[in-house]
């Protein structure tokens, strides 16, 4: 029972997480750290040229979060099979 009430608290923290920012930022853009980088950058120093370029450039914004999402979705399903897995071991090693 123990489990399950750390359980719902940390489910409940990570909802305030995510909700208390929409909620008194809500008209805010919220955009990642890369561009903010580059700013950064090009204020240290206002000669800066980039050394190196992308590959390829995603042709539209849906399909670079597309992407991301993927990615995530595959690190989340890699760490599942590992924590999964290790779970098992820990399992079948305590009953024997």
């Amino acid at each position: 029972m123990k489990t399950s009430k750390t359980n719902l608290i940390l489910f409940l923290l990570a909802i305030a997480i995510v909700l208390v920012p929409l909620i008194f930022l809500g008209d805010s853009e919220f955009g990642g750290a890369d561009g903010e980088a580059g700013d950064v950058i090009l204020e240290i120093n206002s000669d800066y040229e980039p050394w190196a370029e992308p590959i390829w450039e995603p042709p539209s914004g849906e399909i670079e979060s597309l992407l991301f999402s993927t990615q995530i979705a595959i690190g989340a399903v890699t760490i599942g099979y590992i924590l999964g897995t290790l779970r098992e071991k820990k399992r079948i090693a305590d009953n024997r």
